[in-house]
């Protein structure tokens, strides 16, 4: 069995996947320790299915149950590890919400990489490392203009937890076997 961290891209606002709701159904279809946290996209389970498989069930599920239709990224347990180990900003983890890690669908190439970082505010920090983006807005996520920028000028799909989600749902992964 793979412990997952199941990252829901584009849950807030209008769309919503309800957590209890969503936990039944993924223990129903066979995932063993289902475990939800907060109310924008985010779970944990086991699975003895790989990834694409786990991914297209856990689509399947969501499209069928609850109407959603967008994209769902898998991330194991050791790999969520790795990006926590990796994390290029440690002075940053004492103010959570500026340190952001974005899981990407791909490695983009290196030219949309140093032209996505000349971009950036000049108090702001990206670096990225394989299919993670680490992004340090010291100044504020909300106010910087680079994330909704990010998946167009990288040509690969993203999405982004604050480093308070990505500890919690390392704490989840750890509790699942």
């Amino acid at each position: 069995m793979t412990v997952f961290i199941v990252l829901f891209r584009g849950v807030g606002g209008a769309t919503q996947l309800p957590t209890k709701p969503l936990r039944e159904a993924l223990g129903k279809a066979g995932f063993g320790n289902v475990a939800t946290y907060i109310n924008s996209g985010n779970a944990v389970l086991s699975s003895d299915r790989g990834v694409k498989e786990t991914t297209a069930e856990i689509a399947t599920i969501c499209r069928k149950e609850f109407g959603f239709e967008k994209d769902i990224m898998l991330v194991s347990r050791a790999d969520w590890a790795k990006l926590i180990r990796q994390n290029p900003f440690p002075q940053a983890v004492d103010k959570p919400t500026s340190l952001h890690a974005f899981v990407l669908n791909g490695a983009p190439k290196k030219e949309a990489v140093e032209a996505l970082i000349a971009r950036a505010a000049s108090h702001e920090h990206v670096v990225v490392q394989d299919k993670v983006l680490y992004f340090h807005a010291p100044e504020g996520f909300g106010v910087s203009k680079l994330p909704p920028v990010i998946d167009r000028m990288l040509g690969v799909t993203s999405t982004a937890r604050n480093w308070n989600t990505v500890r919690k749902l390392m704490e989840l992964a750890e509790k699942t076997s």
